[in-house]
């Protein structure tokens, strides 16, 4: 009898497990099958119904779900974990349940309902990768995702898995809420987030050297006490994202943002940069800086410096600017001082006047702002001279 011929297709696959289940058994075993059955009947079945998906079958604690796209795997498993989050709230903290979530796009094999094979392998070691209440999906998900979905990605890199021939690309659902925006205090100095420069190049061996621009730059301007600069690790979750600068700047509470792009042609590297108003998405300022690519340490020290030589008078520049559009009554301690600056320099008596006055508003809004106070001896000299 001629064997049947094996049934490959190409599917995104789901595995989901739950979060400490012995554990869960262990104090309250006839509560918590209780509540898998409803979280399966209530949450689980008809979200994966609603996105076009298959439940393959329940392994012990966990489920294997097939979707006919990684579009609609991934925006399932996030509506998923947030019911998840949802239905826990009222729950006390040792008797929620809390779902791991793996997606992987790739070949099964079709065993009547049944599926297996590396696609499916992928997936389930994935799900081991996930955050308690994420998901963790492959580089092929990614890559087919990226601009379809609205949530966040990170990028965890290379995964050696177990029983898989070749390391995998991983990303993380980015679960971390966005900070929220300062409150406008006193004396507060303007903020700045560098996001990572695009690779033009079509490489990707140059990501680490674009990258490395992008650091070097956070690290350099952040020797600036005019200005804060947000952290790497904040600015580099929207690596790979297409996000509306405007919407960065009020995830991560700043004024300014500063993007680019990188490309290597040859011997010869191009960086672009453009300073960018994230409360009005007004470009403030933008350049390209070119370098040979003979050393590789070289050309990265000359173009941030040649950046942040740029970058840091053109946002003093708008903040002096930012401040005299606003309203006199709204005028705080740090936009006094900013109106004050044009003038402290300047050797004539009447303008080296207005500025002692300005600075002088400002002190008796801040008292202990510095930069206000040392400005006011600066002019005082002038006058003086």
């Amino acid at each position: 009898m001629a064997e049947l011929p094996v049934q490959r297709r190409l599917a995104a696959i789901a595995v989901a497990d739950v979060v400490g289940y012995s554990r869960l058994m262990g104090a309250d075993e006839n509560g918590t099958l209780a509540a898998l059955r409803q979280l399966r009947t209530e949450i689980l079945n008809p979200t994966v119904r609603e996105h076009g998906g298959r439940i393959v079958k329940g392994m012990g604690d966990g489920v294997l779900v097939e979707f006919a796209s990684a579009v609609n795997a991934v925006t399932a498993a996030i509506e998923l974990q947030n019911k998840m989050a949802q239905a826990n709230e009222p729950m006390p903290e040792n008797r929620r349940i809390v779902l791991r979530i793996g997606i992987n796009l790739g070949d099964v094999i079709g065993d009547g309902s049944d599926i297996y094979g590396d696609g499916v392998n992928i997936a389930t070691r994935l799900e081991a990768l996930a955050e308690p209440g994420g998901v963790c999906i492959s580089g092929k998900v990614f890559d087919d995702v990226r601009d379809r979905v609205t949530v966040r990605f990170r990028d965890l890199g290379e995964k050696t898995l177990k029983n898989i021939a070749r390391p995998v690309r991983a990303y993380a659902l980015n679960t971390a809420p966005a900070p929220a925006i300062p409150p406008v205090a006193h004396g507060m100095f303007p903020s700045l987030a560098v996001l990572p420069f695009e690779n033009m190049s079509g490489d990707p061996e140059q990501e680490y050297f674009v990258d490395g621009i992008v650091e070097d730059i956070i690290t350099a301007l952040s020797r600036f006490k005019s200005f804060a600069v947000i952290a790497r690790n904040s600015s580099f979750v929207y690596k790979g994202h297409a996000v509306d600068v405007r919407q960065i700047a009020k995830e991560l509470g700043v004024r300014y943002v500063l993007e680019g792009s990188g490309r290597r042609a040859g011997n010869r590297l191009r960086i672009s940069a453009q300073l960018v108003d994230g409360i009005s998405g007004a470009h403030i300022w933008a350049d390209k800086f070119d370098g040979a690519f003979e050393d590789v340490f070289d050309v990265q020290d000359r173009i941030t410096e040649s950046v942040v030589a740029v970058v840091e008078p053109k946002i003093q520049r708008a903040e002096i600017d930012r401040s005299r559009r606003e309203r006199p009554e709204s005028l705080d301690a740090y936009d006094l001082y900013l109106q004050a600056l044009p003038d402290v320099f300047v050797s004539r008596p009447d303008a080296n006047a207005r500025a002692i006055v300005l600075l002088e508003r400002s002190i008796a809004l801040d008292p202990g702002f510095a930069p206000a106070l040392a400005m006011t001896g600066v002019s005082a000299s002038d006058i003086r001279r």
